[in-house]
């Protein structure tokens, strides 16, 4: 996605809102960005990422913004739902090629390591920063 950087405001001098892709966007940027400090580079740049990771994104900012409250427990919840009805199963490895596709948050909230939850953490605080009036 070429979004150019936009730092016009309304007449009231608030920047225009975000739509639910580009807050996707950042979302996964600042989720990989967090997974590099870690020594996880298995995260692609968002323009890299294929569309049903983005769709992902998308899904996960939509969620939030009809529910602001939704705990990363719940987000993660929602995720976990949306792969397991595609078919993902638990996998040491994250691989989307396998048959069926393996990932290693295919796990129960309480499951994962704490890496993992942070991501939910950082997912949910990004939408709510990009949809905060203030």
């Amino acid at each position: 996605m070429n979004v150019a950087v936009n730092s016009a405001t309304d007449k009231d001098g608030k920047p225009f809102p975000m739509t639910p892709a580009e807050i996707a966007w950042v979302c996964h940027e600042a989720n990989r960005a967090y997974c590099l400090t870690q020594g996880d580079e298995s995260q692609p740049a968002w323009e890299d990422a294929p569309s049903w990771q983005r769709s992902s994104a998308v899904n996960g900012v939509l969620a939030i913004i009809a529910n602001p409250n939704r705990t990363p427990k719940e987000s993660h919840e929602g995720w976990y739902k949306e792969k397991f009805d595609a078919g993902w199963v638990y996998g040491e490895v994250k691989n989307p090629d396998s048959d069926p596709p393996t990932h290693p948050c295919m796990l129960p909230y309480d499951k994962l390591p704490l890496f993992q939850r942070r991501k939910d953490s950082i997912f949910g605080a990004v939408v709510r920063a990009c949809r905060a009036e203030d």
